[in-house]
């Protein structure tokens, strides 16, 4: 990981649960999401109230949603969402990364989707899913290969942003023991 010289604590960075005063920033780095790159598809940036309802909800489901900081600075975050609504997609899940633009290139996302796979990997979710938009979006997906998953297909020009096609990479890891065994009760009640 390429994380700041040690010797301060404010360049040692920490991950942890997100809280609502988190929403501001979160809402902040992910602005730049939508309106510079093909990360995300939506194309008009959510107001700080939908985004801590999207927080919110995802929350009250169970589900991580973490936020790394440097010192007083939130620098990233990270979640995940159910795969599909559908009962039986009840075991996967589609993670979320995203990185302040300032702090890009220093192993912080490297730190949220570990935190992420760990925390997903105490709940009750045996497959972890990314769609990484633009096949040419190389960092993330090296990111996911480092970090187990493994290239699941290519939808081509599903999402038209900036005046042109984008591809989406899908990528898949097992959680726990995957497809190994079926799912339990314990499971049922995480």
């Amino acid at each position: 990981m390429n994380i700041p010289e040690a010797g301060s604590p404010d360049n040692v960075p920490e991950v942890r649960d997100a809280i609502e005063a988190d929403i501001a920033t979160i809402q902040k780095i992910y602005r730049h999401y939508v309106l510079d790159s093909v990360a995300t598809f939506e194309e008009t940036p959510p107001s700080r109230d939908e985004m801590a309802a999207r927080r919110a909800s995802l929350v009250a489901a169970g589900m991580p949603y973490l936020v790394a900081t440097l010192g007083d600075e939130l620098v990233g975050y990270s979640y995940v969402t159910p795969y599909r609504g559908r009962p039986a997609y009840r075991y996967t899940v589609e993670n979320s990364v995203y990185i302040a633009d300032a702090h890009r290139g220093r192993g912080l996302g490297r730190l949220l989707l570990s935190s992420l796979i760990a925390r997903c990997e105490a709940g009750l979710w045996r497959q972890m899913i990314a769609v990484i938009a633009d096949g040419d979006n190389t960092g993330s997906t090296a990111l996911h290969q480092k970090l187990g998953f493994h290239h699941v297909g290519t939808l081509e020009a599903v999402g038209f942003k900036f005046g042109r096609w984008v591809d989406t990479v899908v990528m898949q890891r097992e959680l726990n023991t995957g497809s190994r065994t079926p799912p339990t009760e314990s499971d049922e009640s995480r």
